[in-house]
């Protein structure tokens, strides 16, 4: 029972910050990663780290502890459209150029 009770948490994180997400790459002309795999990946990291730190820290980053760093790296991350102008898409690949 606790086993599906986390699953449809999981799923209900995952439905949120790809609202999320989609909304910012539309406000900020950018699209999220068009392979739907790699997306449903870093859309669950990002719900995984929700449950278990209690932000939507970006799954390819180091959750530090410290509260300063850490708010950094909350998804939309702070480093992402740098990222993006450079290589075309931000660190983990979620957003890409739009």
């Amino acid at each position: 029972m606790v086993e599906e009770a986390y699953k449809l948490e999981l799923e209900r994180l995952e439905k949120e910050i790809y609202e999320k997400v989609k909304k910012h790459a539309e406000e900020a002309g950018l699209r999220l990663n068009p392979d739907k795999r790699i997306l449903a990946v870093l859309l669950r990291g990002l719900a995984m780290n929700k449950l278990k730190r209690g932000e939507f820290y970006c799954p390819c980053r180091r959750v530090t502890g410290d509260p300063e760093k850490d708010r950094l790296i909350i998804c939309p991350c702070v480093y992402h459209m740098d990222e993006i102008k450079k290589f075309g898409r931000c660190h983990c690949g979620l957003f890409v150029k739009g």
